[in-house]
């Protein structure tokens, strides 16, 4: 199959041809009314066809850019397809941007229309389209209630998707090739402006294809179900949680957020699921406390899980894990996998780096945790851990087919292929920056293991040198913090200083139960200030401390004002922090840290 999908000219005749091999079968999946209602193939292919001809309509022309600002929703995905089938180019927005954010993006990619799911994305979108140049058309997939529209004109959806065109004519028009722009794809960036990365519909199809004969070769291919939870304008999910869940023929459901996600997993029982190490590192906490709730016999099966999956992972097996295994299978690992809905093949990890201990925690409950490694620039996927190939959580696993990848003398990664971004829209310069001689340069570093998989040490630019002159990953230190039940965020900062210091958010939970206990306020803005609250945080890190070298060492921390959110910027919309954000606001209160009169430990 995954042959058959390097023939596709474009991403637009891959989906109406599978449309037209699935017909009625069910594809598109959202909660109405609280109950799950599906959209055919077939429905899902006439709405595409009647909403290009729409937009044609509208005057958009072949290369014309859209903005599509929308939860994701069976809409988000006609919307994109439609977009391209009218020969133009999806541009995505994140749901959390400001209003100065939207601006930025319209003007950098001239965007000539824009599509909102509805009035409460639309307060920040359309005070930006009326600032914008170029920008004419809003399209509102609900009606959107505008008291005056100016020199803007605003369109239903309802009535784009009514008109008379058929899959079949849209479909004959699709004549574009895979060099062809797709879409403008701005990197959340952890800082600085965004960046449009342009992906061609070639990036993306041999993402597909490459992604594709994995899953076929290590799972088989049968009735498979994605249930989507990253936002569809971040690459990782445009391209894994649409486009390869089209290209196998699968279901997408559409999850109903963050608070539902659990109970939507066992009510949808995915067999893939796209995901990033934050989201992993949250259930494991969880995890692990209602077993600590059930008992010491609960206890005991969590402790003989991972006992056992360490010395899986170790190749020192002993003989009573046989029957051990037995036990565990019938127990807590079923019950795990009841959570996970029952018939999970794999889920997928990717957006940044899983910490080991993380990934080796859930493959000891009997699920099987698939790291990735890729970047906007590259389609996204590079490299992905396979079972075919022996999963090895401490790497990202073998480059893709079709994926070529040196390291640099300085362990730069390289990347080149189909794969690679044609660059950064209207921005040459940095486009000349990163990709040289048809290599992309990633920015991070790492090295190939004896198997040929790819291990990740860390980004380039956010490596710390300290003052000794000594390389230090600060995203292998923050990961071991935030494995710790006081700690649910982290940040290290120690560059040209002679030692590390810290910045933390303590774990909600674990701070109610501690302040309920010492009889104080539940409050961090208090419980910040207070002597044996501190305390309590920094014995948490001198755990960590324990196992790292002397150069990784955290000898102080400053306690967070609060978590780390998307809203207040401190995080980007795939939830990796923000550095250069938290350097702005507690970069004082850092630096004054290493001026404390007490000596560091």
């Amino acid at each position: 199959m995954a042959r058959a999908l390097e023939e596709f000219p474009n991403l637009v005749t891959m989906f109406f041809a599978r449309a037209a091999q699935k017909g009625d079968a069910p594809f598109l999946w959202a909660k109405r009314d609280g109950a799950w209602v599906a959209m055919s193939w077939a429905e899902t292919a006439a709405q595409v066809a009647r909403l290009a001809a729409g937009l044609s309509g509208l005057g958009l022309k072949a290369g014309d850019r859209v903005m599509l600002v929308s939860e994701n929703r069976p809409e988000w995905c006609i919307a994109d397809l439609a977009i391209m089938a009218a020969g133009c180019v999806t541009v995505p927005a994140y749901v959390t941007n400001t209003e100065r954010d939207h601006h930025h993006i319209l003007e950098n990619s001239g965007a000539r229309a824009a599509i909102v799911s509805g009035p409460r994305l639309a307060r920040n979108l359309v005070p930006a389209v009326m600032r914008s140049s170029q920008c004419l058309s809003v399209i509102g997939m609900e009606p959107l209630r505008i008291g005056q529209s100016g020199a803007i004109s605003f369109h239903d959806w309802a009535a784009l998707v009514a008109g008379p065109a058929t899959a079949a004519e849209v479909a004959a028009r699709a004549d574009f090739g895979r060099a062809d722009l797709a879409c403008i794809i701005y990197t959340s960036g952890t800082g600085g402006a965004p960046r449009g990365v342009m992906q061609h519909h070639g990036a993306i199809l041999a993402n597909v294809a490459a992604c594709t004969e994995v899953v076929v070769e290590d799972f088989g291919w049968g009735d498979e179900v994605f249930l989507s939870f990253l936002p569809l304008s971040h690459a990782y999910e445009h391209t894994g949680g649409q486009h390869l869940p089209i290209a196998l023929g699968a279901q997408i459901y559409y999850s109903e957020g963050l608070e539902r996600l659990a109970a939507n997993i066992e009510e949808v029982q995915p067999t893939f699921m796209i995901v990033v190490p934050r989201l992993f590192e949250v259930l494991r906490q969880r995890t692990a406390r209602q077993v600590e709730k059930q008992g010491a016999a609960a206890a005991w099966l969590l402790d003989q899980a991972l006992a056992v999956g360490r010395r899986t992972a170790q190749g020192r097996r002993r003989i009573v894990d046989g029957p051990l295994d037995l036990l565990l299978n019938a127990t807590i690992r079923r019950k795990v996998a009841g959570r996970f809905g029952g018939r999970l093949k794999a889920l997928v990890s990717g957006g940044a780096p899983l910490n080991p201990e993380v990934g080796g925690f859930f493959s000891s409950l009997g699920i099987i945790l698939l790291q990735g490694y890729g970047q906007t620039e590259a389609g996204p996927v590079i490299s992905c851990n396979r079972p075919a190939a022996g999963i090895r959580l401490d790497t990202v696993g073998p480059p893709l087919p079709g994926v070529q990848l040196r390291i640099a003398e300085d362990g730069e990664i390289l990347v080149a292929g189909e794969l690679v971004m044609h660059g950064y829209w209207r921005n040459p310069e940095e486009t000349a920056r990163v990709l040289v001689d048809g290599w992309l340069h990633t920015g991070d570093i790492g090295h190939l293991d004896e198997a040929g998989r790819l291990v990740i040490t860390d980004r380039k630019k956010d490596l710390i040198v300290n003052d000794k002159g000594d390389n230090v990953s600060p995203q292998r230190v923050e990961g071991m913090m935030t494995l710790q039940p006081e700690i649910v965020q982290a940040m290290v900062v120690g560059d040209r200083r002679p030692y590390l210091v810290g910045l933390v958010v303590p774990d909600a939970e674990w701070m109610a139960e501690w302040s309920t206990a010492a009889g104080l306020p539940g409050d961090l803005v208090l419980l910040r200030e207070h002597a044996a609250f501190q305390r309590a945080v920094q014995a948490a890190v001198d755990r960590v401390n324990a196992d790292l070298s002397t150069i990784e060492k955290v000898r102080r921390v400053l306690i967070a004002d609060g978590p780390f959110t998307i809203e207040n910027e401190q995080m980007t919309p795939s939830l990796k922090i923000r550095r250069h954000v938290l350097r702005r606001v507690y970069g004082a209160r850092l630096d004054a840290l290493y001026k404390a009169d007490k000596p560091p430990r």
